[in-house]
């Protein structure tokens, strides 16, 4: 069960032990028990739903500002007479290992403009990426290891 549905569980708990039944004492019994839950957050092995929530907000924000950073980037060598452009391939070892993370961390990749994962391999330890421009793989491994991936880490564990 998640800290989320334990508080709610708790605050209709207080709803009915206080036998107070109305909007108010609902949300003081949530505020109530995020509270407990909060005091006693290293006997139940958890850092909180608040603060996780927070690091889904950051993993958010990050991905908005890939996409307008990419963009622009995109934009940029398409309205350049000249292109210097390589594009290609490159691997990418995962650290993720769950299927939800490794779906996620591929579709967070394709949706950034230049970028596309089309394969993941049978063992499920390695994404196949084509980048519009492939001129530095290792800088691109970097910037998904150190950008996506860690951020995604750290919102789902």
């Amino acid at each position: 069960m998640t800290l989320f549905v334990v508080n709610i569980v708790l605050a209709l708990v207080w709803v009915v032990v206080t036998a107070t039944f109305s909007l108010a004492n609902l949300l003081f019994g949530f505020a109530l028990s995020a509270f407990t839950l909060f005091l006693i957050r290293e006997q139940i092995g958890t850092g909180g739903y608040l603060s996780r929530g927070g690091k889904v907000l950051s993993l958010l924000f990050y991905l908005i500002y890939e996409i307008a950073a990419s963009a622009v980037k995109v934009a940029a060598a398409v309205l350049r007479p000249k292109q210097e452009l390589k594009p290609g391939v490159f691997t990418y070892r995962l650290m993720v290992d769950r299927d939800f993370e490794i779906a996620l961390l591929a579709n967070l990749i394709g949706l950034t403009p230049g970028s596309l994962v089309f394969d993941i391999s049978e063992d499920r330890t390695t994404l196949y990426i084509h980048a519009f421009d492939c001129s530095n793989p290792d800088m691109e491994r970097r910037r998904i290891a150190e950008g996506f991936e860690r951020k995604l880490l750290e919102a789902l564990r």
